[in-house]
Formats: structure tokens, sequence, C-alpha cells
């Protein structure tokens, strides 16, 4: 094997990405970077045959390993050494290091499969968008073993999706060897699919620059999907140090690596680059190491949460919340150029499971994406399109199904804007709804409202029948980061405010997520009670019993963002009481009411009395009677009342 049938640019190119890998190597052993480093070394071939070879309106998506992909798609060497030495001057500022960059359409995150869905979704928005851009994802062969990549790839093939996955197949995931985890031909896994494939490999770069460029011009032409399986070695360890590999096997694949061959066939070149790379490098660094570091409130600054004062009254409108949730749908998917509705059945007639989104793929049929039983690839390919600047509305059938979402909103929806230092928004809605009292039983009754809103830079909002959700949702498509909304299964067929209590006055704040409040007419109220989502209509269905059975004047106050509770409106309200009681509908312990009662403690100097009612610990049953008493119902609530605040 000679190494002179490739031209020297690209020599020069590899040699670059190789000597800023080794310098990070060395600068981490040195105590120069902070956290871990994962290099690139051996494989720098196919960042070059891949994102070298892209359009600058192409985009690429990476993974951990991503420095080389990095410098061959945006030519940033300087950037990146500066992100890893935590500097201002980084490519997101210090704040993502080594595994999480955003430049120029490149975007990177550590973790394995998630990129997936989401490079999948940003390369849709370029298929609605007819810009003829494609997109390009790296996963390595470790990343084979998670179920997203399988849920994507489905997708991809069904709907076309112009994306190349390329897998950089090093035959070790991590520290364990490939023939302990990986069954199976790796190309027959994407030909399943009906994803057409390509095989190459870095140790003869010149065809896989060829067949790169083959399968990158078939992904554009065809506007269709393929896998490309790079087969290739890292000479270095997964990260910094840790290498359990056989010696004997690293030195077999240095022997075959390209630029090892160079570096004896052409050794005057090879001499005379390292020289000019290394120079470069060094200076670079040199430099860089004098610079700041991004100081505290350019990346972090505390708002304080306030609510408005400014009451108006509440009035009841003679519909079911579906059907105002569908007219506002109807209206909008017409009007607003970056809406798009993607999940289960929701195309038309059936219009999804609860009718919300009836009639709208007859509407607007390249706007609504029925989807595969495939929650996280759902939540992923929403996040994708909202990095591309839609604004997609994913339906998560079931609020037991979010479970199944959760990396794409706790890893990759609410972390992009900040670990891209603000060089990146998604504004995704999820739309779910939740609760029990439909007889569904254990596995799609329950209410996870306590574990979405403590997620940082996401909205967790709880409808109600206490005003139009058109309200709400002018206010959440004009968000440009993360919103969950939570419909109560319940309340779908209620009309709004269809139960006043006699001699309550209902009114709702000025707040872009309105807060409403039932207070008595006349009297000073006894007890502060906080209720939210379908629970706030059982309670106020309950006002006039508690006056009657207790002799207590209840003042009702329900949130709709739960994610930031009102807590100066309640503070205001036990001062006038003294007593606080906070029903939901999850279970009690680290819930809304957990967080709530501790806010206003955190709040107040005045000793409150302070109470949750919540459901029982247990999976909800599907038998009546069970469910009935598993969640707060009525009679609980007053005996817990009775027991308690009299």
């Amino acid at each position: 094997m000679t190494a002179h049938t490739i031209h020297h640019r690209l020599i020069k190119q590899a040699l670059t990405i190789r000597t800023v890998e080794e310098k990070f190597l060395s600068l981490f052993s040195e105590g120069k970077l902070n956290g871990t480093v994962h290099t690139c070394v051996g494989q720098e071939f196919s960042a070059l045959a891949f994102a070298g070879q892209l359009k600058k309106k192409d985009f690429v998506f990476s993974n951990h390993r991503c420095h080389g992909h990095y410098i061959a798609f945006t030519g940033d060497v300087k950037g990146l050494l500066a992100e890893l030495l935590g500097k201002a001057s980084g490519t997101c500022g210090g704040i993502g290091s080594s595994q999480h960059l955003c430049n120029n359409n490149f975007f990177s995150n550590g973790i394995q499969g998630g990129i997936v869905p989401v490079s999948a979704g940003y390369a849709l928005g370029n298929k609605i968008r007819k810009n003829g851009a494609i997109g390009l994802v790296y996963i390595g062969d470790g990343t084979l073993g998670e179920g997203a990549l399988y849920e994507a790839m489905n997708i991809i093939s069904k709907w076309e999706i112009p994306l190349l996955i390329v897998c950089e197949n090093n035959f070790y995931a991590q520290s364990t060897p490939q023939n302990i985890n990986l069954a199976g031909d790796i190309r027959a896994r994407a030909e399943a699919f009906g994803i057409k494939t390509f095989k190459g490999h870095t140790s003869a770069p010149e065809q896989l620059m060829d067949d790169a460029r083959t399968a990158i011009d078939y992904v554009r032409s065809e506007t269709k999907p393929a896998f490309f399986l790079v087969e290739t070695f890292r000479l270095n360890p997964h990260s910094k140090g840790d290498d359990d590999r056989p010696a004997e096997e690293i030195q077999s694949y240095r022997e075959k690596d390209y630029l090892s061959i160079f570096s004896k066939e052409q050794a005057e070149y090879y001499g005379n680059y390292m020289d000019s790379i290394s120079k470069e490098v060094n200076e670079m660094v040199d430099h860089i190491l004098q610079e700041n570091e991004l100081p505290i409130e350019a990346y972090y600054e505390p708002t304080e949460q306030t609510n408005s004062n400014s009451w108006l009254p509440a009035k009841p409108v003679n519909k079911r919340q579906v059907e105002l949730l569908n007219h506002f749908f109807k209206e909008n998917i017409v009007t607003n150029e970056r809406l798009l509705f993607l999940g289960e059945d929701i195309l038309s007639p059936y219009g999804g499971a609860f009718k919300v989104t009836k009639e709208l793929s007859f509407l607007a049929p390249e706007k609504v994406f029925s989807t595969p039983i495939s929650e996280s690839a759902i939540t992923g390919i929403s996040n994708g399109l909202a990095l591309n600047g839609f604004k997609p509305v994913a339906e998560i059938m079931f609020g037991d199904f979010i479970t199944l979402a959760f990396d794409q909103i706790v890893n990759h929806a609410s972390k992009f804007h900040h670990m891209f230092n603000k060089k990146a928004t998604c504004p995704v809605v999820i739309r779910t709804p939740m609760g029990g009292r439909r007889g569904y039983g254990p596995t799609h009754s329950q209410t996870l409202d306590k574990f979405l809103i403590g997620i940082d830079n996401v909205k967790t909002v709880a409808l109600n029948t206490f005003f139009d959700p058109a309200i709400v949702y002018t206010t959440i498509l004009k968000e440009e980061h993360p919103v969950i909304v939570i419909e109560n299964k319940t309340d779908y067929g209620k009309k709004i405010l269809h139960q006043p209590a006699a001699n309550y006055v209902y009114e709702m704040n000025e707040d872009a997520y309105p807060v409403v409040q039932a207070r008595p007419a006349v009297s000073v109220p006894d007890i502060t009670i906080v209720a939210y989502g379908g629970m706030a209509d059982l309670v106020n269905g309950l006002l006039t019993n508690i006056f009657l059975e207790t002799d207590l004047k209840a003042e009702l106050i329900i949130p709709c963002l739960i994610s930031a509770l009102p807590v100066d409106i309640i503070v205001q309200s036990v001062a006038r009481t003294g007593q606080l009681l906070v029903i939901e509908e999850g279970s009690a312990y680290g819930g809304i009411g957990a967080e709530l009662i501790a806010q206003v403690v955190e709040r107040t100097e005045q000793k409150i009395k302070a109470r949750r009612i919540a459901a029982h610990p247990v999976p909800i049953p599907s038998v009546k009677s069970l469910e009935h008493t598993v969640l707060p119902d009525k009679e609980r609530i007053l005996d817990e009342i009775k027991l308690h605040f009299t």
C-alpha cells in the first residue's frame, strides 16, 4: 500500500484533526482541560469523507466523538480549542466542552441514539422547505444498541427523509468488544427498513471519499435516506487514558493507519506539515489560555416569578373543551406557517384518541404527520423540527407514555438552548392527556406532572375548564422554548365554567398563563385551596358542600403554569386565611403540593396550617370503586377538611 493516491490537501486536513486531538490529550494530562475528552485519532478520514463534502446549507449531527466531524464541517479549529479550554470565545462559550457543540448547522450531543430522531426532524424540516439541503448524523457501533435509532430508521424510511446515517464502526462500545454485545449484521439492520446501504474503510480513504460522495449524491438526488457503515479504528482510548484493549490489536491497526503510512513514505512532506500545523495549534492554545471564562451572569441570571394582580371576570363558554381545542388548532394550522402536528392516529377521519386533531389533516395534509407507536422518535423528530425553526406540536396519546420520551425532553429539548450558549432554541410543544376516572387502568391513567415540573427550561402547563384553552395555546405558540401541556381526559367533554358555585365570584388574572380564583362573593375566606387540571373542576363542585358541612368558606386558586406556581398570589390568600390545602391527582411524595407548601413557607413568617391531599401511591386500578378510592374524591376531601381544618 502507498500513501500518495490522495490529495495532500486532505492529508493536511487529517493531520490537523489528529494534531488537535493529540493536543487535547496533552492538555488534559496537564490539568488544563476540565471534564473529559473523546478523541477520533485513527478515524479522521471518516470526518473528511462525509462532513467535509457537504454543502454549507446541509447540516451535521454528531456524538461524543465529534471533534473531527466539527473541524471537517466548520473549519473552526480555534473555536473548538477555546471550547474545550473552557473559554468564553469557545464555540459554545466553554459550556458544552468536548461533547456538546453548535456552530453553522453543526450540532452534537453526548447522548447515544437520541440524536438520530433529532437529526431526522431537522432533515424533515429541510424537506418541507424544499431547499435541497440534506442531513448527516454520525453514530458509533455502540449506538446500535439504542432503540431510538430503530424508531427513527423506520420513520425516515417511510417518510423518505433525506438523511445519511454514518455508522463509525471501531469495534468497541467504550471498552466492550463488539462481539460481546452486538448481534447480527450491521448493514442488515438498516436494510431491514428498506434503507440503501454503503460500506467503506478509513484505511482506504481515496475509495472512502468516492463512496461517500456517491452516498451523499444519492440522498440529495433521490431525497431518501441512506446508511453508510465505515469500518475504522480509534488508536487512542475511549476517553483520556481508559484503554483496556490488547496492545497488539492497537498496534496492528496503527500499522494500517493511512497517516502512519504517510509519515513513513512521505517523511519530508509529513515533517513539514506537522511542523506547520503544530506551530499553529500551539500558538492558538497559548493565546487562548490567556482568555477569560464565561461569567455566570452571561450563562444564568435568575428571574423572579411575578404574577398579575389585575383580575377580570371569568366567563362561561358554551362549548366543550375538546371543541375549543380543535377549533383553535384548525384556525392556526392554516394561518401559522411554522405549525406542524405529529402523533399516533391523528389523521382524520379518526382525528386522535380524544379527537383534538379531528379534521386537521383534511385542512393541511402536508402539516399533519401520523407516526408509528414511537414516543421517543415522535418527540425527537419534533425537537429537530423545532431546532430548524418550526413549531411542532407532538401528541403523546396517553400521559403514561411520556416516560418513553423522557430522554428527548430532558437530555435534548430542555438543554439545547443553554448547553449551546443560546445559539439555538427548541420551541417544541408536547401535548398529552393525563388522569384517571375513565377506567383505563394502571398504564393509561397516571398523573405524572411531578416528574415534569422540575425539568429546567421546560414550561409545564395544566389545562382546566375555567377558561378557553385558546388563551393558553395562543401564548404557547409564541414560546421559543419547550412547553409540555397536560390535558385532563375527564375535562375534554366539559364546557368552560360549567358549574359555578352559588355566592362565588370567578376571576381570571392577566398572566400569559392565567390564574383563576373562585372567592366568596361577600365573606372573607377561611381556607385557601389550590387545585389544578382535572382536580380543579372536582374541587369547585365541592365549594358549597365544604361550607355546608364545615362552615368554612374556601378560596379556590387554580394555577395553569404548574412549573412556575403563582406563589405570590397564594401567599396573599394564605395571609387572609392562615390555612392552605393543596389537592392534586398525582401521588403526594415529591409532588406539586410538597413544592408549593415549601415555597409558601419560605415566603411567609406567618404561622400557617398546611395539608396535602393526593392519590394513594399505587397504580390506578381499573375497577370503578377502587379507582375513585385511590384518587382524591369528594368524600375524602371533605373528611380531610373536617379532620384537619375545623
